[in-house]
């Protein structure tokens, strides 16, 4: 590796929106995100699952009666 050309890393603390803080090495000396895997509804099982219209229930009842035949 060259000498000089590579930024310094130092050690790096990330704040979330949520309060949570989690240390890493960055060339940053803080980083500030919204949301985290503490609070993000996917990490968290609190996703929903939205469902536009109706389309699950159309695919089940097209498929099931095709099966059927």
């Amino acid at each position: 590796m060259k000498a000089g050309i590579h930024p310094e890393i130092k050690k790096t603390t990330i704040v979330c929106a949520c309060g949570n803080r989690i240390d890493t090495l960055s060339t940053q000396d803080e980083i500030h995100v919204e949301i985290c895997s503490v609070c993000h509804p996917f990490y968290t099982g609190k996703q929903r699952l939205v469902d536009t219209a109706g389309r699950v229930e159309r695919y089940k009842r097209r498929y099931t009666t095709a099966a059927k035949s």
